[in-house]
């Protein structure tokens, strides 16, 4: 397994510190930006036209957090995360020097049936419409947090295939690796990642089998190309419960697992988001 070493900043922005947890982030990655102040309302952060509520912690007093995930093909320059908030009756504005730099992810060449690749009608209606729901769930933003311990990896084997890498299907470009891809054999129990609401429970064209779980604030975790799904939409599932066991349904090569994370709706790099949010004390 690759060890990833968490670099937490302090920046003095005026006479307010805000954390951010890099000043320098790759594109795919997240950061998190959190700031103390008290008496305030309505606490919000901007990013390249991208909209997101703090949410205040509950283990630091007048303590608010944010994640923001970086788009995978956001383009590497410098930028500012804004900060705003209303103190005594004004909105008062911040800025937060953030740097894209290039996540310099490889390419992969997979060879699949050319009816995975080149669509019939049927399946590209099939297709879009489980994007068209999948997207309305990853955009749901609940204000709860459901866990409260860090997060662990669903099995402790292999990787296989990393997060980011330019995906060619029979040489022609089509995406991105949007997950880490772990060996597992047919049948290998998959571990949840933390505790959550499941809200997808079921057979998808690319993903296969698929258990996706809700842990709260926009954060989801994807379990995909699963032989057998333990849990169904609503269940509550607890960190460590065997979600169900490998396979090779879907757009597959060969039994694995894919695991994958959401953030806002903006697919991130699984194994940095782990990492981030498991040396961060502030929820």
């Amino acid at each position: 397994m690759k060890k990833i070493i968490p670099i937490i900043l302090l920046l003095i922005i005026g006479l307010n510190a805000i954390n951010i947890s890099s000043q320098k982030v790759k594109n795919a990655n997240t950061v998190l930006v959190s700031f103390q102040k008290k008496d305030i309302s309505n606490p919000k952060l901007t990013f390249n036209k991208q909209h997101i509520n703090f949410f205040k912690s509950n283990k630091k007093e007048d303590t608010y957090y944010a994640l923001v995930p970086i788009s995978y093909y956001e383009k590497v320059a410098k930028h500012k995360i804004i900060i705003s908030y209303i103190k005594d009756g004004k909105k008062i504005f911040k800025g937060v020097p953030l740097e894209i730099i290039d996540g310099k992810y490889k390419s992969e060449v997979i060879n699949v049936p050319k009816g995975k690749v080149s669509l019939s009608q049927k399946d590209k209606l099939r297709t879009k419409k489980e994007y068209s729901n999948a997207i309305k769930i990853y955009n749901t933003i609940n204000k709860e947090l459901y866990f409260d311990e860090k997060f662990i990896y669903p099995l402790a084997t292999k990787i296989t295939s990393d997060f980011g890498k330019k995906r060619v299907y029979n040489g022609i470009f089509k995406s991105y690796h949007s997950g880490t891809d772990f060996k597992a054999a047919v049948g290998t129990p998959i571990k949840a990642s933390n505790n959550g609401i499941v809200v997808i429970s079921g057979n998808r064209f690319y993903a296969g089998n698929s258990i996706v779980i809700d842990h709260g604030q926009g954060i989801y975790s994807c379990y995909f190309h699963l032989s057998k799904m333990n849990y169904k939409t609503g269940d509550f599932v607890k960190k460590g419960e065997i979600v169900g066991l490998s396979g090779s349904t879907g757009r597959v090569t060969g039994p694995h697992l894919h695991f994958s994370f959401r953030v806002h709706g903006m697919q991130v790099d699984p194994l940095q988001l782990i990492n981030l949010l498991n040396n961060y004390t502030v929820y």
